[in-house]
């Protein structure tokens, strides 16, 4: 059967953890980085068809193409590796330590960035007709997008970093699933289906994406739109990051982990004081209730 069920997969997404821990830096930033890359193609992808069609359901239901590519192809966000590594070291699988945790994290932050600004900085030539011309339609949406996510949050004070904090908590609670469930079957075809469903979700939702943000902010930035860099840091990218971590583990990883990577002791039925006492006087010797004993423990049973 191509279904994985949840306790094997559990092993596998720590096999998964413990393998991008132990990884060389320079494959982890090769792998970071075409994952960054192809995901931000996919939202620009997605705000483009948002735009030209003025439906954001078409464009939320196609994003996951990007990020259902780029994990069939084995690269890494952010936001996945946030739950695989953790894992890893909650199992003490050798070599895995809490410093080569933070080593992947900072390499794969790094990598996603990379990939993403360069695909901002191509996309916004393509929107501007490199820089000859104001943004296009989608290009002016894009510029929008950075300012209500960033000084949208900040006219609100604290209700606004709350408000971006827990969107991005919910983010990866969907984003993380999608990791998990690229494991949940053996082809390629159960694979899709399996990822798109969260990500399709979160992206129509609205929800804080650390990676799919180091695109539209710098692009936002690059666009015109009215918003600084200190305001993308403080106001979206670290909040947002945290965010992403808190969901990944409290809603995905740690459930998954105890339940099915270190499950509780089974539950065992005890016996009613009647088929005890049955059971007693049986072990005793009684033949004549030896006789009448097995037949009330097997419709008990």
């Amino acid at each position: 059967m191509s279904y994985v069920k949840p306790t094997d997969l559990v092993r596998g997404v720590i096999d998964a953890g413990a393998s991008k821990v132990m990884l060389s830096a320079r494959d982890t930033l090769i792998r970071a980085i075409m994952g960054g890359a192809i995901l931000t193609i996919a939202a620009a992808f997605a705000v483009t068809i948002s735009v030209t069609t003025g439906s954001p359901l078409l464009g939320a239901v196609l994003f996951p193409i990007g990020f259902i590519m780029l994990y069939l192809l084995g690269y890494d966000l952010l936001t996945g590796v946030f739950v695989l590594a953790p894992l890893a070291w909650l199992d003490k699988r050798p070599g895995v330590t809490l410093g080569g945790i933070l080593r992947n994290w900072g390499l794969v932050f790094l990598g996603n960035f990379i990939g993403a600004f360069a695909i901002a900085v191509l996309m916004a030539i393509v929107f501007t007709n490199g820089f000859a011309t104001a943004p296009n339609a989608v290009g002016e949406a894009i510029g929008h997008i950075g300012e209500g996510r960033t000084v949208g949050y900040a006219e609100f004070g604290a209700s606004g970093m709350l408000t971006l904090f827990v969107r991005a908590v919910l983010c990866n609670a969907m984003v993380a699933t999608g990791v998990v469930l690229a494991m949940v079957s053996t082809n390629v075809i159960g694979k899709i289906f399996a990822m798109w469903m969260p990500i399709m979700l979160f992206f129509f939702m609205g929800f804080e994406h650390s990676i799919v943000n180091m695109f539209l902010f710098p692009s936002g930035l690059l666009l015109g739109g009215d918003f600084t860099i200190v305001d993308y840091l403080i106001w979206n990218e670290i909040p947002t990051v945290l965010g992403n971590l808190v969901g990944g583990l409290l809603f995905v990883g740690i459930p998954l982990y105890v339940t099915y990577g270190r499950p509780a002791a089974a539950r065992t039925l005890r016996p009613s004081r009647r088929e005890r006492a049955l059971m007693q006087r049986a072990a005793s010797g009684d033949s004549a209730d030896a006789q009448g004993v097995d037949e009330p423990i097997r419709a008990g049973a």
